[in-house]
């Protein structure tokens, strides 16, 4: 790379480090910016390699600068960007659309209604995130109500209703009413019978295939003009369990002409042989459709709006014929696209999901490679940041992408000003992560220290609060590099927190700790530990892509489960488990830490 183009990447950096600094209120990372910083200049692509090092010290430079100093900065730089971080400022807080008719109604009531067939995906957290905001901006009441009366194909989990409460809670939230539709069964039955006697109802013993075939021609079955008491003998008969499954369902009388055939004669009641997990609920065997059964209760707890996916739009069509026999008056509703998260490579589905928990395939829910809540809060993301992300999206009809990288920005956001700054000297010889951009090229690599070194770094806790101190980082005779941190034969290098010195051989002599060098010489800012055996400890970071193996400088030893660290240059880490903590968890030589981001 000449000299010119070095200029043009270092004055594009700068612009980039100030602007992302500004924006999330942290020190910039030189991997947040390369993505914008490479988009943006296609030429310096045939450089990809060489970047890194020309942008590491603009983004030390900036690190070290004042807010007021990054703004004023900029302000002569690139005065347009200041303009759009102010517009930024100034924007409406409230990014929800304005629920319909919202105004005729004394208080907003609205549902969340999860299946409990296992812990809720990144995509399940939609709900709550939408509905929970919607009840702050209303001051409004929140149901949580667990559809579960489909014993069979949605078995549900019986660990699943705490887990999901648990997940509702994680994402700042909680319910004003808790309850299960299995525990409501005799609810739904009563008010089958009276829609039986409305004459809105009749019982069908048809097979599937057949009645298949007659609704497809807009045609009644022969069951359809049954006696009112010969229907409700026979509903009876399915409450006492006397009919297999497929022998007899109850169907509600709609139009069987109507232009679409879905909703022509839809099923209400079927029959299951598979008893309920829960206890409560085992002996029936009469079980509500969904349609139906949804339908009753948010008649009967008063919802006011509902929101559901735009593939569910048959079913309030559904209802309205059971809300018109009853004389009910429907909710308001509203319906969005379905949402699609990037960065895994497992589904976000709930049977997917299960299915490599149970065949070891994932070690658990909270497995960094599972499209999970308990994932990305085992990584030390917080609730609060999933629903500004998903708030974000709105309530479009359109199916949308959510990004991860907005959910790393605002978690950002949230953790940066109170997360401590460690080291972490990666060695991508122990190391099994498959990214290899989250690990040096070779092994880490100690060199001796010659001169008058001093005994010990002092890099301070937090660049932004000079208040909490400087932390010790102790370096008795020897350092550890990662690989792409070694300086070549006779170059200089600069520990953070300790000093500047130059390459001879397999040692590094003292130079001094004159800043300039950085500022104006461009001598490369890196992080490192002592060699000595206890002047370092053991981590193995989990992320999304494997394992990544390092030495952390040896405060990391004193903090506790779910504390969070900044390795500098690497990225956030939640602390999960101390040697002899856990053995499932971590090895008797190492700490164990979950990779939030970057």
């Amino acid at each position: 790379m000449d000299d010119d183009l070095k200029e043009r990447v270092r004055a594009e950096a700068e612009t980039h480090a100030l602007y992302n600094a500004l924006k999330h209120g942290s020190d910039p990372e030189v991997g947040a910016i390369m993505g914008p910083l490479m988009g943006e200049n296609p030429d310096f692509r045939p450089h990809g390699d060489a970047i890194p090092g020309v942008v590491a010290p603009v983004v030390a430079e900036v690190s070290d600068m004042s807010d007021d100093e990054r703004r004023e900065r900029l302000l002569g730089l690139a005065p347009d960007l200041v303009e759009e971080l102010e517009a930024e400022d100034e924007e409406d807080d409230q990014v929800l659309p304005d629920l319909p008719n919202a105004d005729e109604y004394d208080e907003i009531r609205m549902r969340l209604a999860p299946n409990p067939n296992g812990p809720w995906h990144l995509g399940s957290a939609r709900m709550p995130a939408v509905i929970g905001t919607y009840k702050e901006i209303y001051d409004g009441w929140m149901l949580c109500r667990f559809d579960d009366t489909d014993p069979e194909t949605k078995r549900p989990d019986l660990d699943a209703y705490d887990e999901i409460l648990d997940a509702i809670g994680y994402l700042g939230f909680e319910p004003d009413e808790v309850l299960k539709a299995s525990d409501r069964v005799e609810t739904y039955y009563d008010h089958a019978r009276e829609l039986i006697e409305k004459g809105g109802a009749y019982t069908c013993s048809c097979p599937a295939e057949h009645f298949r075939s007659l609704k497809a021609d807009a045609e009644p079955c022969d069951h359809r003009d049954k006696a009112v008491e010969t229907v409700r003998e026979e509903f009876e008969a399915m409450v006492d369990g006397d009919y297999s499954d497929g022998e007899m369902v109850l169907r509600v009388k709609t139009d069987i002409e109507h232009k679409n055939p879905a909703l022509r004669d839809f099923v209400a009641f079927r029959m299951v042989d598979t008893p309920h997990p829960r206890e409560e609920a085992a002996d029936y065997r009469a079980w509500p459709m969904l349609d139906f059964q949804s339908g009753i209760d948010d008649n009967l707890t008063g919802v006011t709006h509902i929101i559901r996916g735009i593939d569910l739009q048959d079913s309030a069509k559904r209802q309205r014929f059971v809300y018109d026999y009853f004389g009910w008056e429907y909710p308001e509703v509203v319906h969005w696209g379905h949402v699609q998260i990037d960065a895994y490579d497992v589904p976000m589905s709930t049977s997917t999901i299960k299915e490599k928990v149970d065949s070891g395939e994932l070690t658990g829910w909270d497995d960094p490679r599972a499209p999970t809540l308990a994932s990305v809060k085992r990584r030390g993301i917080r609730g609060a940041a999933v629903v500004d992300a998903m708030v974000d999206l709105g309530v479009s009809t359109s199916n949308v992408d959510l990004a991860m990288s907005s959910i790393y920005a605002n978690n950002r956001d949230r953790i940066d000003d109170d997360t401590d700054r460690r080291f972490l000297v990666r060695d991508a010889a122990e190391s099994d992560a498959d990214g290899r951009d989250r690990l040096p090229s070779g092994p880490i690599e100690e060199f001796a220290l010659a001169g008058d070194v001093p005994g010990v770094g002092t890099p301070p806790l937090h660049p932004n609060h000079e208040d909490r101190g400087d932390r010790e980082v102790p370096a008795s005779e020897a350092v550890l590099l990662e690989a792409d941190d070694v300086p070549a034969a006779g170059e200089r290098v600069w520990l953070k927190g300790y000093g500047c010195l130059r390459r001879d051989g397999d040692e590094l002599a003292w130079v001094g700790t004159d800043i300039a060098l950085v500022r104006e010489e461009g001598v490369p800012v890196v992080h490192w530990v002592g060699a000595g055996d206890d002047e370092h400890v053991r981590v193995r970071v989990r992320t999304m892509d494997g394992d990544v193996v390092g030495y952390a400088e040896p405060g990391y030893a004193g903090y506790d489960e779910d504390d969070l660290v900044q390795f500098e240059r690497v990225g956030f880490a939640r602390f999960d488990a101390a040697p002899g903590d856990d053995a499932e968890k971590a090895a008797p030589d190492e700490y164990l830490a979950f990779y939030a981001h970057p």
